[in-house]
C-alpha cells in the first residue's frame, strides 16, 4: 500500500499548482451522481431555511466526498454565509460552540447538524489581526479562527481539494473550486495552497491527510507529502486532549493497520507515541508484528460492528515500550509483578504528556497489561 502511496515520489518535486480558483466549476444534475434524498432531510431543510432567508448555505465537505464515492456519510456539515448569531436566529434548536472555531450545532433529536459560516484567509500583518477574531503562534499555527468571508474565500481556506466541494441541494449543482473532482476520480489527497504554510497553519492537517488517505484508499499528492517528515515534530506542540481526540480518529474508525503503516513511514507516529517508536527502533520485528496484529484485530471488530475500546488500543499501542521500563527500575530486588506495574505508571505519566488520556482509560490499560503479565 505504502508504494501505491508514495510512487509519486520518484519524479523530480516542482513547485505545486494552484488548486483554488474565484470561479467554481459547475456540475449540473447531470454531470454528477449526487441526489438530494441522499443526504440528511435535516441538513437539506437547513440549507433551504438558510437560502429563504437569504444566505447562501451549501452542504459541504466530507458529506459531499463521500457520496460521490458512493460512502455513506458519518455527518452533514452545511457552509453558509450567515454569521453564527444569524444562523441561531433562525433555529431554535441552535447552539453556538466552540471558541478557536466558532459554529453553530442544530439538534434534531439525536442527529446533529454542524453549521459553520464561510471564513477568510488569516491576515498576515500582526498590525492588521484582530487578536478576538484571528490568531497565530510565533511557528504560524493558528491559535483562533473567526474571521469570517465569502464562498470563493471559504474554499481556499479548506484543507484539502476533495473536502472543497459545495452541493446546493435546492439546485442540485455542485460548486468544485480546487479541482475536487478530478482529484477524487484520481484517488488522490491534495493540499490546497502552499503545503508547508498548510501544515504550519494546523499541523493536525498531517494526521488528517494521513487519515483521508487511509480511509479511502488514495495516494498522498506528492507536493502535499512532501514536508510532512520535517514538520512532524510540530504535533508535540499540539493540545495533548486535541491529539486524543485525533488518535481516536485514526485508529478507530476501522483502518488503523494502513494507518500505522502510514504513520511510521511519514514519521509522525514518534511525536505521537515516542515511547514506542523507541521500540520500533530497537525491537522493530516484535513492536511491528504486536502492533500491527492488534490493529487488524480492531478494525475487523469494527467492519463486524463490534465493540472496540480505546483502553485496549492504547495498551497494545504501548505495551511494546514496557520492557524497557521495567528494565530500568531502580533495585534489583522489586518483584517482577511490582516492576511491571511501576514501570506501566511511569509510561502512562510520559504518554499523558503528548496524548491526554482520560483517566476512565488509564486503569483499564493497566489492568489489562497486568494481566498480561499474569497468565
Amino acid at each position: 500500500m505504502l508504494k501505491k502511496l508514495f510512487q509519486s515520489f520518484r519524479s523530480p518535486l516542482r513547485k505545486p499548482q494552484q488548486h483554488t480558483r474565484t470561479t467554481p466549476e459547475v456540475l449540473n444534475s447531470s454531470q454528477h451522481s449526487l441526489q438530494r434524498s441522499q443526504f440528511s432531510r435535516y441538513a437539506v431543510n437547513i440549507v433551504e431555511r438558510l437560502q429563504n432567508a437569504g444566505y447562501q448555505a451549501y452542504l459541504v465537505g466530507g458529506c459531499v466526498r463521500d457520496m460521490m464515492l458512493n460512502i455513506t456519510p458519518k455527518d452533514f456539515d452545511v457552509a453558509t454565509s450567515a454569521t453564527p448569531e444569524q444562523v441561531r436566529a433562525e433555529f431554535r434548536n441552535a447552539r453556538i460552540i466552540g471558541r478557536r472555531f466558532k459554529l453553530v450545532h442544530i439538534h434534531f433529536g439525536r442527529e446533529i447538524i454542524e453549521v459553520a459560516t464561510f471564513r477568510a484567509n488569516h491576515p498576515q500583518d500582526d498590525e492588521e489581526e484582530d487578536s478576538n477574531q484571528s490568531s497565530r503562534n510565533e511557528s504560524g499555527r493558528i491559535l483562533r479562527d473567526n474571521v469570517y468571508g465569502t464562498l470563493e474565500e471559504d474554499a481556499q481556506r479548506r484543507d484539502f481539494t476533495i473536502n472543497a466541494l459545495y452541493y446546493d441541494p435546492v439546485s442540485e449543482r455542485v460548486l468544485d473550486y480546487a479541482n475536487g473532482v478530478h482529484d477524487i476520480r484520481n484517488r488522490l489527497i491534495r493540499l490546497i495552497g502552499d503545503p508547508e504554510q498548510r501544515y504550519k497553519e494546523d499541523p493536525v492537517r498531517m494526521l488528517r491527510a494521513v487519515r483521508f488517505a487511509a480511509k479511502l484508499d488514495f495516494g498522498i499528492e506528492k507536493h502535499s507529502a512532501q514536508p510532512i517528515r520535517a514538520l512532524a515534530p510540530m504535533l508535540r506542540d499540539i493540545p495533548s486532549a486535541r491529539l486524543f481526540e485525533e488518535v481516536l480518529k485514526l485508529f478507530l474508525s476501522g483502518y488503523a493497520a494502513p494507518t500505522f503503516e502510514m504513520l511510521v513511514d511519514l514519521e509522525l507516529f514518534e511525536p505521537l507515541f515516542p515511547a514506542s517508536s523507541k521500540a520500533l527502533e530497537y525491537n522493530p520485528t516484535y513492536t511491528h508484528t504486536l502492533i500491527s496484529n492488534a490493529l487488524i484485530n480492531t478494525d475487523l471488530r469494527i467492519k463486524q460492528n463490534k465493540p472496540v475500546t480505546p483502553a485496549f488500543l492504547f495498551a497494545a499501542l504501548l505495551w511494546p515500550a514496557l520492557p524497557a521500563k521495567v528494565l530500568r527500575r531502580p533495585g534489583s530486588g522489586m518483584p517482577p509483578i511490582a516492576a511491571m506495574q511501576d514501570a506501566a505508571h511511569e509510561l502512562i505519566i510520559e504518554q499523558c504528556q503528548r496524548i491526554a488520556i482520560p483517566k476512565r482509560f488509564t486503569l483499564p490499560i493497566r489492568e489489562i497489561w497486568d494481566m498480561q503479565e499474569r497468565l
